[in-house]
């Protein structure tokens, strides 16, 4: 399989990956030179039409997909029986082995690596997918520190009431939510509830429920309580700690209901670990624990003759005062800088201001309100928006943005369609500038043979009136100018030689060769006969043959007899 080359294109060079359903391979793209991540259905499964269609399900969910948390999707194809996804080459490692390596991880790390998850959640959710196997086996670490979410083998796109699985189980057993173990309701919480579990993992180097079989595991999701994670290990910050056991909640209602809200919250702990140190968040309780505990330590041990004096008691019993006021107004500190982090007073970005549907002017006067800069991109066509206001703008309404930056703006031009003006009858020099201005380009220009002025324009198409997105091609026929000029052909039929032949010369064409026939219907003198149809249309200048009555045959029997 490694020598194998699929559709001409994407060479196989090494296996690199082991999954349920697919093999991957590290491979070459021949087209563009560059190693890319072959995923390959397994063989056994190409006869399953449910395997092969959770495989195209992966697909066409992460080709939709794009974001630097998300590992990128380039092609998918399918060659014989063998169905493939070609897909970024990550160069690193999986978070299980991370876990392995270096579990219990540092909280700040499980921060970071939790955030950058989220975040890549945050987008599919958007798209209406659920992940619903997020895993660490499916979590990629690159050399530079940068979180993928990859393997979306069993995401699936949802409308606004979406089910599980019905009578089978989708997901990995151990990071499930209760959820998804009872084959219930499915929604982007269910994907928090495991992002949870993942986070338990980093910080306690286990998973919450362990069993011997998948079906012990999950019902434990649905049954017992998990264990908060210090009861395993030390030093987590009880505010790291509330935050993976809300997101773990057996009940949907009490998690975060959004990737977005969970950021938040993380990027608080991180905030205010950083400035004040995550000891404030316990160093209260411990000092009074520790003064308490030392003092009926010493009561105990001392005789009753060596008790203090009652100097040294009260200066005890001031130090005590003094720890416990430090402890009260650090606390009071922490509380301070958590409300004003909520409030924004710290935080170095705020939601991006809605422009959309403003102008330029009330977009510039709403951004310095707001602390930003106003930059205007491009004019582009809206269906949505009128000329002359926002119809996009980047960052998007309501996504955090650094405090004084630059949103770019993008003005309507209005409807992309239109419709088609007139050419016909314009000279080709003047066509193109013409159909710029209505916002249509010039196509392919013909040439026909035809009397009139050298590029003139004869026909069009689309013709006018014709309703068409702007943007678009209109081709043209233009006369060569070397043909010759028509003119209409006149009925001179029943009319006398002589008013005939004027008839024709008043038309543009010349009398031609007259002829004469014996006729009982049509007196002597007149034209029986004329060489074209009249009314038909024939080149200027061309001679009209005639054939005129010379009156009845007489008879030759009539011969001057006298009576």
């Amino acid at each position: 399989m490694s020598s194998r080359l699929l559709s001409g294109r994407y060479e196989l060079l090494e296996k690199i990956g082991d999954g349920g359903m697919a093999v991957v391979y590290k491979g070459k793209d021949k087209l563009l030179n560059r190693f890319i991540a072959v995923k390959i259905l397994r063989p056994e499964f190409t006869k399953d039409a449910t395997f092969v269609e959770n495989f195209k399900r992966e697909s066409q969910a992460a080709a939709g997909l794009t974001h630097p948390n998300i590992v990128g999707v380039y092609d998918v194809g399918r060659e014989g029986n063998i169905n493939y996804i070609v897909m970024e080459l990550i160069e690193g490692c999986n978070l299980s082995e991370i876990i392995a390596e270096e579990a219990p991880m540092d909280y700040r790390r499980v921060i970071d690596i939790s955030k950058q998850v989220a975040s890549a959640l945050r987008v599919a959710h958007k798209n209406k997918i659920i992940h619903r196997d997020v895993k660490p086996h499916n979590i990629m670490i690159t050399n530079d520190g940068v979180v993928k979410l990859a393997d979306f083998g069993i995401a699936r796109a949802v409308n606004d009431a979406t089910l599980s699985t019905g009578s089978k189980i989708i997901g990995s057993v151990h990071y499930f939510s209760p959820e998804q173990a009872r084959g219930n309701y499915v929604d982007e919480r269910s994907d928090i509830y495991s992002l949870g579990i993942v986070m338990y993992e980093m910080l306690t180097g286990k998973v919450p429920f362990d069993g011997e079989n998948p079906v012990t595991v999950a019902l434990k999701h649905i049954n017992e309580e998990i264990s908060p994670p210090s009861e395993l290990v030390e030093g987590i910050p009880p505010a790291l700690e509330r935050a993976v056991m809300k997101a773990t909640s057996k009940y949907q209602t009490n998690r975060y209901t959004s990737a977005d809200e969970l950021i938040e919250e993380l990027d608080n702990i991180d905030f205010v670990t950083k400035v004040v140190g995550n000891s404030i968040f316990t160093q209260a309780s411990e000092i009074v624990e520790r003064r308490y505990g030392r003092k009926k330590a010493v009561s105990e041990e001392e005789p009753e003759e060596e008790k203090p004096k009652k100097s040294d008691k009260k200066k005890k019993d001031n130090k005590k005062k003094i720890v416990i006021a430090l402890a009260v107004i650090l606390l009071l500190v922490a509380g301070g800088l958590i409300f004003a982090w909520q409030k924004g007073v710290f935080s170095p970005t705020k939601p991006a201001p809605d422009f959309l549907d403003k102008t330029i002017e009330e977009a510039e006067k709403l951004a310095e309100e707001e602390g930003f800069k106003i930059k205007q991109g491009k004019d582009v066509y809206s269906n949505e928006y009128p000329e002359g206001r926002i119809c996009i703008q980047d960052p998007e309404p309501g996504t955090e943005t650094a405090k004084g930056g630059t949103i770019t703006v993008n003005v309507s031009k209005g409807s992309k369609e239109g419709m088609v003006p007139n050419v016909v009858g314009m000279q080709e020099g003047d066509v193109e500038d013409f159909l710029k201005e209505y916002g249509y380009e010039l196509g392919n220009v013909k040439t026909a043979t035809s009397p009139e002025k050298a590029g003139k324009v004869l026909e069009q198409n689309p013709v006018a009136g014709t309703k068409l997105d702007k943007e678009s091609k209109i081709d043209i026929v233009v006369s060569d100018g070397k043909g010759k000029e028509k003119g209409t052909v006149p009925s001179v039929t029943r009319q006398s030689l002589e008013k005939a032949k004027k008839l024709i010369r008043a038309a543009g064409f010349e009398p031609g060769e007259v002829s004469y026939e014996w006729s009982d219907s049509i007196g002597k003198g007149y034209v029986i006969w004329q060489q074209y149809q009249a009314n038909s249309l024939l080149d200027l200048g061309t001679t009209i043959d005639l054939e005129v009555s010379s009156g009845p045959e007489p008879n030759p029997n009539d011969g001057g007899e006298d009576e």
